[in-house]
């Protein structure tokens, strides 16, 4: 009894610090943010993968790309206008549209001013940033600094810059009032007048001042000292690792693990197919772990790779409970949708399951990673939305690699293996249940 209560005040102990984590307003806002931008990042994956699809060896006349083939037929070079057009409208941008989301988002938990302003504020701060290209006449700016490469730098001074506008906001000596006759929009405009000058005052004249004593650009040196260690970090096994393993303890216990690394994946995520598609997939400088990566190859059925649950549920489930968990499932676990699963067999405290719940990912993260690493499965290149049915998935996030389905089939074929026996424990067990129920049903008559 001792046990079960110290076991019992564990488990409230640690939801109640793992729900404090998940509620944390500033990553909630990344995740929100990105949320709110994904079908963006969706349709610059989409152009970009139609306009790098293979359709040659790449050897002599032959055409590497659908790209090259479209340019040089005039009927049809629009399309491939047209794709680069939208990549530019979506990813060649994606860092002016995660920091105006994400400011929203962030603005919008405190309750106090304008979300929208924010929004605006956090963006001119950011551009006010941005170097003029040497050389160049004025107003002329970098693409690097507007494309994901800049994302994480983005990021903070969407942070920083909502930060100071929400807390200005709530002064009441900040604020001009209007008169009553005057429209609401004007009236919100002015009272965010002099909350948004400080703000602009005070993140642009820090990163001014540290511009003159570094002589380098404060984004220069964000991405020097703070970005590149943490991408390169980002792609890594050991990383990887860690964040599978959490995600799925804390699913164990209840708390939706993919929404607590979400944000932090997300920050990653588009840089890192960005890079792997400049470099082709392969070779040195490649980032193998991402979230796209762990969407197409680890969480196939979603957490837990729980679509092969759903198959040793339905192969070798005896009991009647598991056998209809395992069916009622299997639709949603094709788009990678677990909860039915998770609630309903159920697999959350449930201590039969947390065993293989785990190792499957694991497992899963290890095959997938090491074919990535010795060239057999190219880096995923692309982003994917994690409702992505697996095959179809592991095609579209490599640029159509036959090897993607290859490793997500031996992937899904090792989780069956290793739930398998647990689901025959779980009949067991069930089995004594109906045993017992039907026992004492005969002494009670």
């Amino acid at each position: 009894m001792k046990k079960k209560h110290l076991f019992s005040s564990f488990v409230d102990k640690f939801s109640a610090a793992a729900g404090a984590i998940g509620r944390q307003r500033h990553l909630g806002a990344i995740r929100d943010g990105f949320v709110t931008i994904m079908p963006l990042m969706v349709a610059g994956s989409l152009v970009t993968l139609i306009n790098n699809f293979p359709i040659g060896s790449g050897q002599g006349e032959g055409k590497t790309r659908l790209a090259d083939l479209l340019s040089e037929i005039g009927a049809l070079k629009w399309l491939a206008e047209l794709n680069g057009n939208v990549w530019w409208g979506t990813f060649g941008l994606l860092s002016i549209f995660a920091i105006a989301a994400i400011a929203y988002h962030l603005a919008k938990s405190y309750d106090s001013g304008s979300p929208i302003s924010a929004a605006v504020v956090s963006l001119s701060a950011y551009l006010c940033i941005v170097p003029q290209m040497s050389g160049e006449s004025w107003g002329v700016l970098h693409w690097g600094y507007l494309n994901a490469t800049s994302l994480f730098a983005g990021i903070i001074i969407a942070l920083v810059s909502t930060e100071l506008f929400s807390r200005l906001s709530k002064s009441g000596k900040l604020k001009i009032k209007m008169p009553s006759g005057v429209p609401p929009a004007v009236g919100k405009s002015f009272a965010a007048l002099l909350p948004s000058l400080l703000t602009l005052i005070l993140v642009v004249g820090c990163a001014s001042v540290i511009n003159v004593y570094t002589k380098a650009n404060l984004l220069d040196r964000m991405k020097d000292i703070i970005v590149s260690p943490l991408r390169e970090a980002s792609g890594s096994f050991g990383f990887g690792l860690v964040v599978v393993l959490l995600t799925h303890v804390f699913w164990i216990f209840g708390i939706h693990g993919a929404n607590m690394f979400e944000g932090i994946l997300q920050t990653f995520n588009v840089d890192a197919v960005a890079n792997n598609l400049a470099a082709g997939g392969s070779g040195t400088g490649i980032l193998i772990f991402n979230k796209s990566f762990a969407d197409a190859f680890i969480y196939m059925g979603g957490a837990g790779v729980c679509l092969g649950l759903v198959i040793a549920l339905i192969l070798a489930g005896k009991s009647k409970q598991n056998r209809m968990a395992g069916r009622l499932g299997a639709a949603p676990a094709l788009f990678n949708i677990n909860e039915p699963i998770l609630f309903g067999l159920p697999v959350v405290l449930n201590p039969v399951f947390a065993v293989p719940f785990i190792l499957a990912p694991v497992v899963n993260l290890g095959v997938a990673y090491a074919a990535t690493a010795v060239g057999f499965l190219p880096a995923v290149q692309y982003v994917i939305p994690w409702t992505m049915p697996p095959i179809v998935s592991g095609l579209l996030a490599t640029g159509w690699a036959w090897q993607a389905p290859v490793i997500q089939i031996v992937n899904l074929a090792l989780s069956v293996l290793i739930y398998l026996p647990f689901v025959k424990a779980a009949d067991k067990i069930e089995e004594k249940r109906e045993l017992a129920k039907i026992t004492e049903g005969a002494g009670e008559g």
